[in-house]
């Protein structure tokens, strides 16, 4: 078995909670990008994270916590900002993040830092998510893409708020068309796709996004399951499991790296029924990720998930 590659931002969360009956946060080491990696390595696999960290202790907390979960920082560099940090709050459904620090820790990896050995050698690519929305950091994005020979995985994973709560703009539209035409598997939340694709249905949109080119194209849809289109049908749900959440931190991360697992040990599956399948097991990662509060320290490994959902 060979290695992925997982480029994307690491931060800080600051996530909704409550202490002595008063309001307060806790911290959490987070991203997107950092939560997938984390997943991939917990579910068995190689990977290493690239990106760009701070200079303070919350980035050495970071690289502290990646080695100690497995995770390869051989990609990553360190840049003079302070950690950014991302505040999480529960009014919805979907936990609300906005993002604090400036200049942004996470968006400072210009393209010609990347490791171009690295990214070629590696049989699993991930890229995706706040590096999409910074001129400099989208480069190294499409730097590492056309670099890469292995499979490559997209997900938009950008949280509404980031974008105003408005409908994405053209220009992101445009991005997220680029990378789904060359992708093995693109990956979206349903309020991705919402706001990506406003009005349309999510069969509708994940039937586009394979037909610009993508592999297969997975979009979850919390407690309701997945979408998962692929060649050789129509888009088809895939049911969650039943679980005792109390946190949805980090969710849709762990299908993401659940996939990107099985990607990196079985290659892609052969017949829609192989995706389905796969599909199936990640939202039970992503069950078990549910029912503990935290989003990078709360991903599993296989035998836990074997564990809590046996019979």
């Amino acid at each position: 078995m060979g290695y992925a590659v997982v480029l994307g931002e690491a931060l800080v969360d600051l996530l909704d909670a409550e202490c002595a009956g008063e309001p307060v946060y806790r911290q959490t080491i987070g991203g997107g990008p950092l939560n997938v990696a984390v997943g991939v390595a917990r579910l068995g696999g190689e990977v290493q994270f690239v990106g760009s960290l701070g200079d303070d202790a919350l980035a050495n907390r970071i690289r502290d916590f990646l080695t100690r979960v497995g995770v390869g920082l051989a990609g990553a560099v360190t840049v003079s900002a302070p950690t950014a940090l991302a505040v999480s709050t529960h009014t919805a459904p979907e936990p609300d993040f906005r993002c604090y620090g400036e200049p942004r820790s996470y968006a400072l990896l210009a393209a010609d830092e990347l490791d171009a050995d690295l990214i070629a050698g590696a049989d699993v690519l991930y890229c995706g998510s706040l590096l999409l929305l910074h001129p400099a950091t989208l480069a190294a994005v499409r730097r590492a893409w056309s670099a890469s020979t292995g499979l490559r995985v997209f997900d938009h994973d950008v949280p509404p708020r980031m974008l105003g709560g408005a409908p994405a703009p053209n220009s992101l539209r445009a991005v997220v068309a680029e990378f789904a035409a060359g992708a093995h598997l693109v990956k979206l939340s349903g309020v991705n796709a919402g706001q990506l694709y406003r009005g349309e249905p999510i069969e509708g949109v994940a039937a586009h996004l394979r037909e610009l080119g993508a592999g297969a194209v997975v979009i979850t849809l919390g407690a309701d399951g997945a979408v998962v289109a692929v060649a050789g049908g129509d888009p088809v749900r895939v049911p969650a499991p039943k679980v005792d959440a109390v946190d949805a931190t980090g969710a849709g991360d762990a299908v993401t790296a659940a996939l990107v697992a099985d990607l990196l040990t079985d290659g892609e599956p052969v017949e829609p029924a192989g995706w389905h399948e796969r599909v199936a097991f990640a939202l039970r990662v992503a069950g078990l990720v549910c029912e503990s509060p935290g989003s990078a320290t709360a991903m599993p490994t296989r035998a836990e998930v074997v564990r809590r959902f046996a019979g």
